[in-house]
Order: structure tokens, then C-alpha cells, then sequence
């Protein structure tokens, strides 16, 4: 009960709650901004947050990356272009929500789905973080390998009609995460002698050409079509009947996000890719419903992303092992004002957590706020005619790409995915599986070495391990569960044809 009152003095001075709802502000119009971010914006802070009261500082860290992690969800529903790489799964329902003139409803659900996974994360960070820390320190290379494994069995059923294109698609990003120097060997792969992918390609570049690109394709190939406003239910925020509906789901991927988020280096994004999966294997009764507008697609994967940015808290803070890009620049903050992450943390600076949790309840409280209040204002950009929207979105687009490194051949790669992005669609393949593969590709290579390295070179020691094996074997579920639902939907079929056939 101590920690609670320490963070309700925290939230108690007014200096910090203005510190709060400026942060919160900032970090969502950051957010919002395509190929921005929390890791850049963090990392401009840095230069100010070392010269502050290390409490203060490290809070602020704290409150934009919680509300950039929103602010990805705002262009993700009403462009189609995720803001952040956590909203990425948020376009599947968002988008044709927008695109159904039910804006307001899609911007309303998200920001709601935000702040609760995001505060009931943060409560149990600050009530369970010594011993999350211990379930966490459980996971080696082998687990994290089962882990991504898992993570790529959801194409199976996630986006999309074909699963083989889903995971041609997937089996493309992870060509693309294979690109640049292996660290390991020091070998050159796929940079064709160019230096600016030594380093390999990063996740901004592809996920603005493929998302927004491809959707600014798809727009001007439709310029001569006249396009129908859907106005009456545009700023139409969400019913009692929608809170109703996704309570469940909100809790379901607060659980998956905060449990995703402790892992090391896992995060938003996969958080919010197994939360969308997990929701539609649950939810049978609007299974059909998934990436046509349903509200539970946008609910799960915004949960489960901003609960994960509690849980991402928890290693950095106990182990001092950075739970994602932010949080190792909050951990570098750290360090340089001479704080020094570990369990002895919790013991020597009870204030300066107090300060963290309490910064991140209070910009999730914050939030939900500003998107409640915005999402009239900000569900009116889809009112906006597409011959104005997109010069200006593709023009933020290759702003983001360009700040990224400073680097024109940045741009030129996002013009190159946009492309492939637009010809993928129109043969039927989505982008988010290759963003997907993309993802988790880097982490099931380099755990499945470190793996080879451990075990020297038997494999299959993987299986031994009790949760690698676990996670192992509810991948092949997820590769068989639709086939297996297929197949018993034609026998049914097969079964009820023949029975209308006995009866005439």
C-alpha cells in the first residue's frame, strides 16, 4: 500500500500534473505523426531530461512514450498509416470503420481500449513488477525463439482470405529482417554493395511505404470515381452498448499485453499481434467480422500495446535489461543520472518509482481525456477530400522517413515498398503480414543461434525446455486449428446436403 501513496503524492503536485498534461499532449501529436515516435522523440529529449531532477526526468520519458503509443492509433484508424509500429494491427477494423463513416466510434473505442489496458498495466506493475521480474528472468534465447514461432503462426488466420498468401507475405518480411550485416559472422547479406543497408532496413521505412504509400496508390487509381462522405455518424462517439460489447476483450489483452511487455524485447507490436489473434480464436460470434470493422480489432491490439508499456517497465527497472528501443534510451537517462536499475532499485528509490508509475497513470488518465474530447474533432479528417489528404499525408510520410536517419535513400526504400505495396494488395496480399515477418524475423534469428550456440548445435534441446515447448506446441494449433476448421465445415456441409437430399 506504501508504493500506492507514494504515487497519489506524486500526482498530488501541481508541477508534475502540468508536466504530465503537457508530456501527454506532446507525445500524442508525435505519435500521430507517421515514422516518428517514441525512441526518436525520447532521444531528442535526452539532451534536457539528463539536466533535470532525475525523478522528473525520467517521469516525462515515461509519460510520451505511454502517449505516442496511443497517438500511432489515430492516423491508424483514419489513414490507414500507423503513427507507430504497435498500431500497425489497429488498421485492420480501424480503418474500414473510418472508411464505414463511424470515425468518431473507431477513434472513441481505441482511445478507451488505451487508457484501460494502459492504467490496469501500470496497477499491476506497480503491485506485482519484483515478481514479473522473476517470471521474466525465466525466458533465454530458446523461449524467445518458441515465442516468435507463435508469433508467426497467427497468419494462419490473421488478415486476409488466402492463409498461403499470408504467409508467403510473412516469409517475405523475414527475408527483409535478414538484410544488412550478421553480427554474428560479420557477412554481408542482400546489400548489394550500397552502405546504407549495412545496418539492414528499418521497420519505419517499409511500414509507411506499405501502409501509406500503398493506400496513396490505391487512392489516385480511384480519382475518377466519385467518392460518397459519409457524414451523419462520422463524430458519433461509441454507445454504452460498445463499452458493453469489448469489456471482455479489453481485459483478455490487458492480460497478454502486460505478460508480453515484461519479456525483453518483445513489446507493443507483438503484444498487439497476439492479442488480435487471440481475440478472434475467443470471440466466435464475430469471427466474420474481423477486418471488415469490428470493434473488438480495434480494442484488442490498443490494449494489449499500451498495457505492454507498463510491462516493458519491469525489466528495465529490475533486471536493467531494456524491455524495447524507448525504454533503452530511458535506461541510457538512467545511468547518466546515476540511477542504477536492479532490484536493489526498489529498495533505494521507492520516490523515483513512485514518479515513474505514477507519470504513466497519469498520462493514460490524461489521454483518455484528450482522445475522448479530440476524437469529434480529429474523425472530422476523414470528411477532408482526398485530393487534399493524401499530397499532405504522403508529404508527413516522407518527412518521417527522411527523419529517421536523415537520409534521401531512406525515402527512396519507402517509395520502393510503396509500390510493392500497392501490387501486393491488388493480388491479394495484405501488408501486415510482411510487417509481421518483418518484426518478429530478427528476433527468431537471433535466438534461434543463440540457441545453437547454447545447446552446441543440437536443436532440437529446444523441446526440452518446458515453455519453448509449450509455446511450440501452440503454434502447431494455430497452423492446424484452421484446417481443421475447414475441413469439419465441409463435412458439416457435405452432411446437411445429403440430408436435403433424403428429404425431397
Amino acid at each position: 500500500m506504501e508504493a500506492f501513496f507514494l504515487v497519489l503524492q506524486f500526482l498530488a503536485d501541481p508541477y508534475h500534473l502540468a508536466i504530465i498534461a503537457g508530456g501527454t499532449l506532446v507525445g500524442l501529436i508525435v505519435g500521430a505523426l507517421p515514422g516518428l515516435g517514441s525512441v526518436i522523440l525520447i532521444a531528442l529529449m535526452l539532451p534536457f531530461v539528463v539536466r533535470m531532477d532525475p525523478t522528473t526526468g525520467i517521469a516525462l520519458c515515461a509519460i510520451v512514450y505511454c502517449a505516442t503509443t496511443y497517438g500511432g492509433s489515430i492516423t491508424a484508424i483514419l489513414i490507414n498509416t500507423p503513427g507507430t509500429p504497435a498500431a500497425a494491427m489497429t488498421t485492420f477494423d480501424g480503418f474500414p470503420l473510418a472508411q464505414k463513416g463511424e470515425a468518431g466510434r473507431a477513434l472513441g473505442i481505441a482511445t478507451f481500449s488505451s487508457a484501460i489496458g494502459g492504467i490496469l498495466g501500470i496497477l499491476v506493475m506497480i503491485v506485482a513488477t519484483p515478481l514479473l521480474a522473476q517470471v521474466a528472468y525465466q525466458f533465454g534465447p530458446a523461449e524467445f525463439f518458441a515465442l516468435a514461432v507463435f508469433g508467426m503462426s497467427m497468419l494462419a488466420s490473421i488478415s486476409g482470405a488466402s492463409m498461403t498468401k499470408n504467409f508467403i507475405g510473412g516469409a517475405f518480411g523475414i527475408l527483409l529482417a535478414t538484410v544488412g550485416t550478421d553480427l554474428t559472422t560479420g557477412v554481408q547479406r542482400f546489400t548489394f554493395g550500397q552502405p546504407d543497408l549495412y545496418e539492414g532496413v528499418a521497420v519505419v521505412q517499409i511500414m509507411i511505404g506499405i501502409f501509406a504509400g500503398g493506400e496513396l496508390l490505391r487512392q489516385a487509381t480511384q480519382a475518377h470515381l466519385k467518392r460518397r462522405l459519409i457524414a451523419a455518424g462520422v463524430t458519433k462517439l461509441p454507445s454504452r452498448e460498445d463499452f458493453r460489447r469489448i469489456w471482455k476483450t479489453v481485459l483478455r489483452s490487458t492480460g497478454i499485453g502486460t505478460f508480453i511487455g515484461i519479456l525483453p524485447a518483445e513489446g507493443g507490436k507483438v503484444a498487439a499481434m497476439i492479442a488480435y489473434n487471440e481475440e478472434q480464436r475467443w470471440n466466435k460470434k464475430r469471427r466474420g467480422q474481423f477486418g471488415k470493422g469490428a470493434i473488438e480489432g480495434v480494442a484488442a491490439p490498443e490494449a494489449a500495446n499500451n498495457a505492454a508499456t507498463g510491462g516493458t517497465m519491469v525489466p528495465t527497472l529490475a533486471l536493467g535489461i531494456p524491455g524495447g528501443g524507448s525504454t533503452a534510451i530511458i535506461l541510457t537517462a538512467m545511468l547518466i543520472l546515476g540511477l542504477r536499475p536492479g532490484p536493489q532499485l526498489f529498495v533505494e528509490q521507492p520516490n523515483l518509482l513512485a514518479g515513474i508509475f505514477g507519470a504513466m497513470l497519469g498520462a493514460n488518465i490524461c489521454f483518455l481525456v484528450y482522445g475522448m474530447v479530440g476524437a469529434k474533432f480529429f474523425s472530422r479528417i476523414t470528411l477532408v477530400p482526398t485530393t487534399i489528404l493524401w499530397p499532405c499525408v504522403i508529404c508527413l510520410a516522407c518527412l518521417g522517413a527522411y527523419s529517421f536517419q536523415q537520409s534521401m535513400f531512406d525515402v527512396g526504400v519507402m517509395v520502393f515498398f510503396a509500390c510493392l505495396g500497392y501490387f501486393l494488395n491488388r493480388h491479394g496480399y495484405a501488408p501486415a503480414p510482411i510487417v509481421m515477418g518483418l518484426i518478429l524475423g530478427e528476433l527468431i534469428e537471433t535466438s534461434l543461434k543463440q540457441s545453437y550456440l547454447i545447446y552446441d548445435g543440437n536443436l532440437f534441446a529446444i523441446l526440452q525446455q518446458p515453455i519453448a515447448a509449450m509455446f511450440l506446441l501452440l503454434s502447431m494449433f494455430g497452423l492446424c486449428g484452421p484446417l481443421i476448421a475447414k475441413a469439419i465445415g465441409a463435412y458439416r456441409d457435405r452432411q446437411a446436403a445429403h440430408l436435403r437430399g433424403n428429404d425431397e
